[in-house]
């Protein structure tokens, strides 16, 4: 299965029989992006968590004191 990443429009190609590659048939709405995007990605916000000025807004505990 050829596949194409969303941020960079490098084309890759997945075997058929992984995972990945069923998701990506079975449901359209998800998107496929290269290891070296997801890579970049992960340093870059690994860098802001660092930085003291980045906020994750999915911690449940926070959303109890609502």
């Amino acid at each position: 299965m050829r596949v194409k990443c969303v941020l960079c429009d490098k084309i890759e190609k997945l075997k058929d029989e992984s995972p990945l590659a069923k998701k990506l048939r079975n449901r359209p709405i998800h998107t496929y992006m290269c290891q070296s995007c997801h890579h970049r990605i992960k340093e870059r916000t690994e860098e802001r968590k660092a930085s003291g000025n980045f906020i994750i807004y999915n911690d449940s505990s926070k959303e109890e004191t609502w």
